[in-house]
């Protein structure tokens, strides 16, 4: 893994040092990230919502079946849940959505640490695993405000992972445009996640990086919308 990464690092810079234009290289390489972090957002939240519907459906063909399992499996599926979450990621309990916000309020230098426990490629992984189980086991709860998370944290790892010759893009910016992206793949509302992004980003330095923003949140709802259909029919 290691040796894909740093082969593509390596291919990145011959790439980009051939760029002769200077705004265009600025410009290619801020954007690149948001644009890559936002096409595994919304792959993923294809991925996770096709799994979503096979747990449902899967639970609901048992418990119509054979109605005494309810008693069996709810409970064993609830309690792998719960040891899931709170052995590998204790973070990545509840909707999601809070933990993204409260990423977004304290990041900083001197809080990188907690960030990423809030964000991180064990939340996803854990996300997934812990609402499959419980949605197999008959509960209720949704995936949109996990698609969430999981956005943030993809968005926060492709930030992270990003060399030290690369342009520093703001990790807040960042973390934010995870959410909107996120949103937009849930829901497969493009426009919706542009208008939560320019919400929260109103009092920031939006005009730096706002096509890079609007691109990233369209590539993941539309990602979503191509390989999913819309999200529901009104009328």
């Amino acid at each position: 893994m290691k040796k894909i990464y740093y082969s593509v690092r390596s291919s990145l810079k011959r790439l980009f040092d051939r760029i002769r234009n200077e705004d265009l290289k600025q410009n290619l390489m801020l954007a690149l990230p948001f644009w890559v972090a936002s096409l595994f957002t919304g792959l993923i939240a294809v991925a996770y919502t096709k799994m979503f519907t096979w747990a449902e459906e899967g639970a609901h063909a048992i418990f119509s079946t054979y109605r005494w399992s309810f008693f069996l499996i709810t409970p064993v599926c609830f309690l792998l849940a719960w040891w899931l979450v709170k052995k590998f990621a204790p973070f990545s309990r509840g909707s999601g959505i809070p933990q993204v916000m409260a990423a977004v309020d304290i990041i900083s230098p001197a809080n990188l640490n907690k960030v990423n426990k809030l964000l991180s490629l064990r939340v996803i992984l854990i996300k997934i695993a812990s609402s499959l189980v419980m949605v197999f086991g008959g509960g209720a709860i949704g995936r949109e405000g996990p698609t969430i998370q999981i956005a943030g944290s993809i968005f926060r790892l492709v930030n992270k992972w990003l060399p030290a010759w690369w342009p520093k893009i703001n990790k807040k910016n960042m973390i934010l445009t995870g959410s909107a992206a996120g949103l937009a793949a849930a829901f497969n509302t493009p426009l919706g996640g542009i208008v939560f992004a320019v919400e929260e980003l109103a009092k920031t330095h939006i005009n730096y990086f706002k096509t890079a923003l609007f691109t990233a949140v369209i590539v993941a709802g539309l990602t979503a919308q191509g390989l999913l259909g819309p999200y529901l029919y009104l009328g």
